[in-house]
């Protein structure tokens, strides 16, 4: 299993338009994907379920891809974060 911690630094959160099209880039990937915020585990490739964290402004998450290649998984990932202008956390 591979884990990275994001920052979320977008002044409204992770919202609609960024959370949509990462998770739509999960979706292209086999394994399992979760996003974790405040205790809270969902699947990365359901966009209610990444609304549902309703992570604020320098909100601290941890992604991890199990299954599948999980080094390919993890990079398109922390990609698409890094497209939406959502810092990455280097562990």
């Amino acid at each position: 299993m591979k884990k990275k911690t994001i920052v979320i630094t977008d002044e409204a959160g992770l919202h609609a338009r960024p959370a949509s099209k990462i998770s739509k880039k999960a979706s292209e990937y086999p394994g399992d994907i979760k996003l974790i915020f405040e205790g809270k585990e969902i699947d990365l490739k359901s966009i209610l379920a990444v609304m549902s964290l309703a992570v604020p402004q320098n909100g601290e998450v941890t992604l991890t891809v199990d299954g599948g290649d999980e080094d390919k998984t993890m990079q398109g990932l922390l990609d698409a974060f890094g497209e939406q202008g959502i810092d990455i956390k280097e562990d």
